[in-house]
């Protein structure tokens, strides 16, 4: 399966290196753009689960990696939630390669 990680920068301008083993990342998120906090993880949980299942189409078992991060995901946005208009940035969509997208 073609792997693809988002960089993201979380509200305080910390950034993250998240992985997903399908591209299917690129239909929930445009590099360059900022999102809610709440939409940025709805968009993950929306992601990383349907990337999750097509790793379990193809090979018969769920991607651990994807829901790992998606935990990640939330366990660092939580500690943004209190932030009014908390926002996230994803900088790139960057191929397993190196390649930018």
């Amino acid at each position: 399966m073609p792997e693809i990680y988002f960089h993201v920068r979380w509200p305080d301008g910390v950034t993250q290196r998240c992985y997903s083993p399908s591209t299917v990342v690129e239909d929930y998120f445009v590099a360059g753009r900022e999102y809610e906090l709440t939409d940025f993880v709805e968009r993950s949980r929306t992601a990383l689960g349907i990337a999750g299942e097509r790793v379990k189409e193809k090979f018969g078992f769920y991607c651990t990696g994807a829901s790992d991060q998606l935990a990640q995901i939330e366990r660092t946005a939580a500690a943004y939630a209190a932030a009014d208009g908390a926002k996230v940035t994803v900088e790139s969509l960057v191929n397993a390669d190196g390649s930018t997208r």
